[in-house]
C-alpha cells in the first residue's frame, strides 16, 4: 500500500496502524593515527610504495590496518534468545546527518506550546515501523554493545535509535490493555516486507456485534495495567529526554475495530444503545487508567492517537461524533491539562467538520497526521496554526514515489511556511512505513537539522 492514509491498517501486536551516506564503520586507533593527519597519511603511502587510494581505505575501514577482518564472538543463546551482547571492538559508526542533534525536552514542549519559534527544528513521529528501526540499526550499529539478555533491552534500544535519529522523546503505551479484533493478514510487499505479512481490519463484523458478545467480551482491567517501563523511565531515561504516553484515547477506532465499520455504521440507527455501551465502557476504562500513567515526572505529553475520518469527512456523522467520541478526548485533554501537560491528537481523515469542535470544546493543543490529498500541513497552518501546534505533514505517498532532492525541497518549503512562531514538529504525515524509502525518510530528518544553519 503506498497511500498516504493508513487508515484501517493494524501494526503488528494487534495496534494500527538504502544509506544517506552514512559510514559503515569506524575505524581502529591505528587507522585513526595513519588517515587523522596528512604527515601520517603520506608516511604510510611510503611504507607501502603508493598512494592510500579510496578501495584502500575501504578495505581497511571493514577490516582494520592489518587487513584482517574482526572477529566478533557470537552469543550464546537460550531458546534462541541472546544471553549476552557481543562484544565491542570499535566505536559506534557516524550517522547519515550533517549536524549533530542533543535532545532538549523543555524546548521540544515549548515548542508544541507555540511559546516563540524554537532555535532548531524538533521532530516527532507516532511510530517506526519496526522494519524501518532494524534496518537503521543494522546499517549504522545503533544497538551494538546494548545487553540483549537485560529485560529492558527494547526499551534501551528505542531510546537509543530516537537519540540518535534526533527525538526528544520516547513514546511509551501501558501495556496489559490489549481489545482483541478481527484482523485480515495479506501478504507484504514492502521492500523492507514483514514476513508475518500485513495486517488489516475486518470491516464487517468486529467481535462485538450483539449485547451477548458485549458482555462476554474480556475487557481489560485499567488497574492492572502494566506500567513497569514507565516506573524504569523515572530513574533510568537520560535527563534531557522526556515521555509521550500514547496508546490511549481510543474512542473512534475501537467503536470500529469491536463492532466492524459496517456492523457500526448499521448500529447507528438500529443499536445505538449497543454503541453507547461500547463508547461508556471504553470512557470508563481511559478515565481510570489515564492518571494512572500520568504521574510520573517524567512524562510532558499525552498522545491521543484515534483515526475519525476517511478522505472525504468523518467516519461517522458529526452528530454522532459529537455524542460518541469527542466527550472522550474531552476528558483525556482535561487530564492532560490537569497534570499541566499538553494534549496531542492523532487522527487521520478529513476532520474539518469537527475541528472546531476538537479545538474548542474538546480542547486539543496540537493535531498530528496530514494527507495532501485533504489538507496540508502548509494549508492547516493558515487555518489553524495560531491557535493548536501542527506535528508531521510530509505526506507519506510524496515520501514513497519522490527521489531524495524533492524531498528535501519539500521539507524546507514546509519548515518556511511553519516554523515562525513555533508550535511545528517536522515529521512524516502518519507515520514511517516500512515502504516508505529509508533514504528518504533520513534524507527528511537531515535537512531538518539543516535547517536555519
Amino acid at each position: 500500500m503506498v497511500g498516504g492514509k493508513r487508515r484501517r491498517e493494524a501494526a503488528p501486536g494487534g495496534r494500527r496502524r538504502s544509506g544517506s551516506g552514512g559510514k559503515k564503520d569506524g575505524f581502529g586507533k591505528a587507522a585513526k593515527k595513519v588517515i587523522g593527519k596528512p604527515r601520517a597519511a603520506k608516511s604510510y603511502a611510503k611504507k607501502t610504495g603508493g598512494t592510500a587510494d579510496r578501495k584502500t581505505l575501504r578495505r581497511r575501514r571493514k577490516t582494520g590496518v592489518q587487513g584482517v577482518a574482526r572477529k566478533v564472538p557470537a552469543a550464546k543463546t537460550t531458546a534462541g534468545v541472546p544471553s549476552a551482547a557481543p562484544v565491542k571492538t570499535s566505536p559506534a559508526p557516524k550517522g547519515p546527518f550533517a549536524f549533530e542533534v542533543k535532545p532538549d525536552w523543555e524546548a521540544f514542549i515549548a515548542n508544541i506550546r507555540r511559546q516563540g519559534t524554537p532555535r532548531r527544528v524538533h521532530f516527532i513521529e507516532l511510530f517506526l515501523d519496526a522494519e524501518v528501526q532494524d534496518a537503521i540499526c543494522q546499517r549504522y550499529g545503533v544497538d551494538a554493545g546494548l545487553d540483549r539478555s537485560d529485560p529492558f533491552f527494547k526499551l534501551r534500544r528505542q531510546i537509543a535509535i530516537q537519540r540518535f535519529l534526533g527525538y526528544d522523546y520516547v513514546r511509551l503505551c501501558p501495556a496489559g490493555m490489549d481489545m482483541p479484533t478481527k484482523l485480515i493478514v495479506a501478504q507484504d510487499t514492502a521492500e523492507l516486507a514483514r514476513k508475518s505479512g500485513r495486517q488489516f481490519m475486518e470491516e464487517h463484523n468486529g467481535p462485538i456485534t450483539s449485547w451477548e458478545e458485549f458482555h462476554a467480551y474480556p475487557w481489560p482491567d485499567p488497574a492492572k495495567a502494566d506500567l513497569r517501563e514507565l516506573e524504569w523511565c523515572e530513574k533510568n531515561l537520560p535527563d534531557d529526554m522526556c515521555v509521550i504516553v500514547s496508546g490511549v484515547a481510543h474512542f473512534a477506532e475501537y467503536l470500529s475495530w469491536l463492532m466492524g465499520y459496517e456492523t457500526l455504521c448499521y448500529a447507528l440507527t438500529d443499536q445505538r444503545d449497543l454503541v453507547k455501551a461500547i463508547a461508556d465502557k471504553l470512557t470508563e476504562i481511559y478515565r481510570v487508567l489515564i492518571p494512572r500513567t500520568l504521574q510520573f515526572k517524567r512524562v510532558k505529553a499525552l498522545w491521543g492517537s484515534d483515526d475519525m475520518g476517511y478522505r472525504g469527512g468523518t467516519l461517522m456523522h458529526p452528530k454522532d461524533m459529537r455524542e460518541f467520541v469527542l466527550p472522550g478526548h474531552k476528558m483525556a485533554a482535561g487530564m492532560a491539562h490537569e497534570a499541566g501537560m499538553p494534549y496531542l491528537l492523532h487522527s487521520c481523515g478529513n476532520l474539518k467538520a469537527i475541528m472546531e469542535d476538537l479545538i474548542e470544546d474538546a480542547g486539543i493543543d496540537a493535531k498530528h497526521s496530514f494527507e495532501d490529498t485533504i489538507e496540508s500541513v502548509i494549508e492547516a497552518k493558515g487555518t489553524y496554526g495560531r491557535r493548536i501546534a501542527l506535528l508531521g505533514g510530509i505526506d507519506v505517498d510524496f515520501m514513497c514515489r519522490s527521489d531524495e532532492k524533492a524531498v528535501r525541497d519539500r521539507v524546507r518549503k514546509t519548515l518556511e511556511a511553519c516554523m515562525p512562531g513555533g508550535g511545528y514538529c517536522l515529521g512524516s504525515g502518519n507515520s514511517v512505513a516500512n515502504y516508505i524509502p529509508l533514504d528518504n525518510y533520513l534524507a527528511m530528518l537531515d535537512e531538518g537539522r539543516k535547517f536555519g544553519r
